[in-house]
């Protein structure tokens, strides 16, 4: 374990609450604790895991500052490999700040964010994917997405990262034997070996990279535009989606001046839903600059809703939109149904061409369970699995395996032109590293320093 001065922060989310949390780490966090608490015995003699019932003081006067539960909890057992302290309070906002000044005042000092997790990955006790599986489950949005994070932090993708360095260190030392004892091996037979093993590894770099697309989603929400003209339903679906009414709704063209945004679940696939104004032609300065935005939205977009009124005959602007979300990523919703239709279906499903076309009536809230279907469908062929599959999803982790496949594509490529096995090596070496550096052990510092400033305090 590493030698870190005693750090502090809140770790529960700001704000009035039942109760709020304030953690301590480090070697003298029991002392420090000692400082401000009384109960029936010192927490220096309390047993490791537990909880103590009684109150913080102010050391220096002796008055009551509050009525805690402190847990107390023993290195090398701990989330940080450290002494862990972490003390109880009422949830206010002045109870919490409180209680914070007084152990910082004892000693301690006011944690960076995510010192507490980086303590743990340079601490050994976890790697670094699992640490961002941490911050992937603080920020995940569906039960799905939150069990790949689980996944993570368990260390399933660490584990195939691991095995798959050891098929490399492996090819990497049978070619250190070959060059340093060449009498005792053939070229040739180190080159099969290594486009055998490079290969296997390959083909596992390539299954992992096939869940990249579904597990980026995942973790980060497929950025979903709600277009259409004015007064054709976006606000409504925006609301049947939200299930509260989140968005205006009236019978004035135009009601929306400006970009909404929500999200929401969707077959276990979070959506960050975006009602955008209504694109159109118009002298109205404010809606001007709604509709310039909803251009903005539209090109940023990685799924495009186009709601068009059944109800009227399909006109220049909606062909415009068509246009304009050409080779994205689409549905096309028919809205009011209920009402006599007039638009033209055929002509709607030939400018849509393979997408999907669903008719609602948002009204009498029909039509939204085949465009729920339909969305989850487009993303994930056959549906959303987490179970046995290990899903990568962090761009980072994405890179790397790319660079690593690409490092094993050019050693086979030379191993093919019957290059020296020595320089095929470096390829293979090159790989390895990359694979490293997913889970942190061939990391740099400032990478480090970057991963972990993202995390909230206290975590």
């Amino acid at each position: 374990m590493m030698e870190f001065d005693t750090i502090a922060a809140i770790s529960t989310p700001a704000g009035e609450g039942a109760i709020a949390i304030v953690r301590l780490s480090g070697s003298d966090a029991v002392t420090i604790g000692d400082q401000v608490f009384q109960g029936k015995t010192t927490l220096a003699q309390a047993d490791t895991h537990t909880i103590n019932y009684g109150h913080l003081i102010e050391p220096e006067t002796s008055d009551v500052v509050e009525e805690v539960m402190v847990s107390v909890l023993r290195a090398p057992k701990t989330f940080t490999k450290e002494d862990i302290i972490e003390i109880n309070c009422h949830g206010g906002v002045v109870s919490v700040n409180k209680v914070l000044d007084l152990v910082l005042s004892s000693g301690a000092r006011l944690a960076d964010p995510g010192e507490f997790t980086k303590r743990a990955f340079l601490n050994g006790r976890i790697d670094l994917s699992q640490a961002e599986g941490v911050m992937d489950l603080i920020r995940a949005k569906t039960d799905r997405a939150m069990n790949v994070a689980v996944s993570q932090v368990q260390g399933r993708l660490a584990e195939q990262v691991r095995g798959l360095r050891q098929e490399l260190l492996e090819t990497v030392a049978n070619v250190e034997v070959n060059i340093d004892y060449p009498e005792y091996d053939a070229d040739t037979v180190t080159l099969e070996l290594l486009k055998e093993k490079g290969g296997a590894v390959k083909d596992e770099i390539d299954q992992l990279l096939r869940t990249a697309k579904q597990g980026k989603i995942l973790r980060e929400g497929i950025a979903t535009a709600i277009i259409g003209r004015p007064n054709v339903g976006k606000s409504s679906l925006m609301n049947s989606f939200v299930h509260e009414n989140k968005a205006i709704v009236t019978e004035i063209p135009g009601t929306t001046r400006d970009v909404l945004e929500e999200y929401v679940n969707v077959r276990g696939v979070p959506l960050r839903l975006i009602d955008t104004a209504g694109i159109r032609e118009t002298e109205d300065v404010v809606e001007k600059i709604g509709v310039e935005r909803s251009r903005q939205v539209l090109q940023d977009a990685d799924l495009v809703m186009l709601v068009l009124n059944a109800a009227e005959p399909l006109g220049d602007e909606d062909r415009a939109l068509f246009e304009a979300m050409k080779g994205m990523n689409a549905v096309i919703v028919l809205n009011k149904t209920d009402l006599s239709q007039q638009i033209d279906e055929n002509e709607v499903r030939e400018l849509a061409g393979s997408r999907p076309v669903i008719a609602t009536s948002l009204l009498q809230s029909e039509g939204v369970e085949e465009l729920e279907d339909a969305i989850a469908h487009l993303f994930f062929d056959e549906g959303v699995e987490t179970g046995d599959l290990t899903y990568v999803s962090n761009a980072r982790h994405i890179a790397q395996l790319r660079q690593a496949r690409q490092s094993i594509e050019d050693a086979l490529e030379a191993a093919d032109a019957d290059i020296p096995v020595d320089m095929v090596q470096i390829d293979i070496t090159r790989a390895w590293e990359h694979l490293g550096e997913i889970v942190g052990e061939n990391a740099p510092d400032h990478l480090i320093d970057q991963l972990f400033s993202q995390f909230c305090l206290g975590k």
